[in-house]
């Protein structure tokens, strides 16, 4: 009993001491960062400035429906990497059904991909106009 209750004091002290070097190690590096920042101010400081390109045209820029849609197919895909993952770590205690059922999961993504296809979610360049489409005004 007393032998459990020190393991377990000791324990908490680890996790005390532990949180505490977090907070102090947080603390001390916004504080060395607020001490040895930069202090100019100007217009040029200012200025919103992304990947090494000063930005052009207005903030609040309309985006198209189709990164958003590629955002969310992008999504959809990485998560069926998260569960092909838990998968493969597991085929050995899943065996012929896993295999099986990891096969049937997979033909449905790709079903779900090739109709994104053909329903044109994927493109990205404008469709050419065809001559009879170039005549109208």
């Amino acid at each position: 009993m007393e032998q459990t209750l020190t393991s377990t004091a000791a324990e908490q002290w680890a996790i005390g001491l532990f949180v505490l070097a977090v907070f102090g190690l947080c603390t001390f590096m916004i504080v060395a960062s607020w001490l040895l920042g930069g202090r100019s101010r100007g217009r040029e400081k200012a200025l919103p400035f992304e990947s090494g390109i000063l930005g052009t045209g207005a903030p609040r820029q309309k985006f198209s429906v189709k990164f958003y849609l590629v955002a969310m197919l992008f999504v959809i895909f990485d998560i069926e990497a998260v569960y092909l993952f838990a998968w493969a770590v597991s085929l050995p205690e899943s065996g012929w059904i896993g295999f099986w059922a990891a096969t049937l999961f997979i033909l449905i993504l790709l079903a779900g991909l090739l109709y994104d296809s053909r329903t044109g979610a994927l493109d990205w360049a404008p469709q050419p106009r065809s001559p009879v489409d170039s005549t109208r005004t």
